[in-house]
Formats: structure tokens, sequence, C-alpha cells
């Protein structure tokens, strides 16, 4: 694979973590499936197996949150063999029900994956999440309460999907 075709592949192989972030924040079970081959393979610990598994698992976890937001740091894709493998690192906030309201969730670590390309698409064939920290207090919204007016996200009726909403002008 020479240096062009090295970029392209990575800038596709970076976005399917975006795209995989979305599809958590968003509980967007379609955008999750694409993201991995039928034949993939995923490994969290608590849940391993194929990406409907997993999928499953974490959509079931996510529902019950009040909000998630997950973000990519650093990411390493490197290229071995006619195989991609990547380090990403990941911070992921999670605002969870507790017995007094809500907690603040917060974990960070990496995925470590191996992505493989099919017919032109790269897509993941094995992601695994190895955590480095969590950090969990009860939750305090200062912001939300003295700005109540602001445009908050949300899950599958988010902003995100309305293309149309991005054409206004003053």
């Amino acid at each position: 694979m020479d240096s062009v075709e090295q970029i392209i592949a990575k800038q596709a192989i970076s976005e399917l973590s975006c795209r995989y972030m979305r599809g958590l924040d968003r509980l967007d079970r379609e955008l999750l499936m694409d993201v991995f081959w039928d034949d993939a393979y995923c490994e969290y610990g608590f849940i391993n197996g194929d990406p409907k598994v997993f999928i499953d698992f974490a959509l079931g976890s996510l529902a019950e949150h009040k909000a998630n937001h997950h973000m990519i740091g650093n990411t390493l894709i490197e290229f071995s063999d006619g195989q991609a493998y990547g380090e990403v690192y990941f911070n992921a906030y999670h605002k969870v029900p507790s017995g007094d309201g809500w907690d603040d969730v917060i974990i960070a670590g990496r995925y470590l994956d191996r992505y493989e390309e099919r017919n032109g698409e790269w897509k993941f064939i094995y992601r695994s999440e190895r955590v480095d920290f969590s950090h969990t207090r009860a939750t305090n919204n200062p912001y939300m309460e003295m700005a109540p007016d602001s445009l908050f996200g949300s899950r599958q009726d988010d902003a995100v999907y309305d293309l149309a909403a991005r054409h206004k002008s003053a």
C-alpha cells in the first residue's frame, strides 16, 4: 500500500470510530451495526461476542442513562501484512441514575482494534476496550440550571440528524 492509499485508509478507519461513538451516544443501532463486519468479534471483558451481542448489550445499558458523551483522543493506525491495527484513546461520560438522582461516571481507556478492508470498504473485524481509569461522583449541573434555554443534545431525535436545520440564515 503506497503512502496516499495509507492516508485514505487511515481517514476511513478513523471515521469508523467517530461513527461508533455517535451510534453509542445517539442509541443508533443501524449506525453501530454498519461499522462492524458481520463476522467481527467484540471483546470487552464484561461482554464478548459478535457485534449484535455487544450492540444489544450496549444499547440496553445506555438507554437508562440520561446522557452519554464519548470522545476520541490519540489515534494510532498501523498497517502490517495487509491488515490495519489501531489504538484509539477514549473518554466516555455517562449520566446514570442513582439513589439520589444522577451520578456522573467517566471512563477512560483505549480501544485496541483490527480493521479489514473488503470491496474497498474498511470496517471493524475486532474491537477490544481497555479501561485505564474511571471516576464517579454525584451530578452537579449548575450550567444547565443557569442556562435552561441552551440547546442540549438528545438521543435518537438529536439535531445531528436534521440536516435541513443547518440551512437557517439570519
